[in-house]
């Protein structure tokens, strides 16, 4: 039986693998929101050849495993002469991998705007760039906004993979604690409530943000 010292010692170890976890989830929605804005609104481009290279980026990334993913940036990236850390590797696979999904909800949200709102665009004179700035994007985000939480936490508890590539997230810092100490309910338990209360904390964010940018937008509901 491991002493209670021991036991807080262990659990402040594998807390240690939060900042990594947060670091990974963080870059990796980062990525993630900036790809699926430029490929969501390249799914919406008069352009055909810009609508085709953003449909093949999002049904090869939502096509293919995320451990694939993850295991071509680490390993497969650096034959090509493009050689990655392990937490770059991570961001790289994760953020990719959460930008194919983003990329749907960006064009869902936008062809979501009312009629109404294209046409007074078109009434006023505005450019396509300049209704998509000022009159549907803004009315758009709202409407992303509670699936992009939900991405984010499916984000956040993707970088347990990173394990695999020897990333000390919490999982990693987890199975070393359980290799040590034959035990796995302090390390698990450990993991669990600490997903649990960054998830929490991350849809309460969303919801704020949420609240914040809906003021003063009319409907979106045609």
């Amino acid at each position: 039986m491991e002493s209670f010292d021991s036991l807080v010692s262990y659990a402040w170890f594998i807390l240690g693998g939060a900042a990594a976890t947060l670091e990974l989830t963080v870059l990796s929605c980062t990525l993630g929101l900036i790809v699926s804005l430029i490929a969501g609104l390249s799914l919406l481009s008069k352009k055909l050849l810009v609508r085709w290279a953003a449909r093949t980026y999002i049904e090869l990334f939502r096509g293919t495993s995320l451990f694939v993913q993850l295991f071509a940036a680490y390993f497969v990236l650096p034959l090509a002469g493009i050689p990655l850390s392990p937490i770059q590797a991570g961001v790289l696979a994760i953020g990719l991998n959460g930008g194919a999904y983003g990329a749907e909800v960006v064009r869902a949200a936008i062809q979501a705007v009312g009629n109404d709102q294209r046409e007074a665009t078109i009434a006023l004179n505005l450019t396509r760039w300049q209704a998509m700035r000022w009159i549907i994007f803004p009315q758009a985000v709202p409407l992303m906004l509670p699936t992009f939480g939900n991405l984010a936490i499916e984000t956040m508890k993707a970088t347990a993979i990173a394990s695999l590539i020897s990333v000390s997230e919490l999982t990693f810092q987890a199975q070393m604690v359980r290799t040590q100490t034959g035990g796995t309910a302090l390390p698990f338990i450990t993991i669990l409530i600490t997903y649990l209360a960054i998830a929490s904390m991350m849809m309460a964010l969303v919801r704020w943000l949420e609240r914040r940018l809906s003021r003063g937008l009319v409907s979106v509901r045609t």
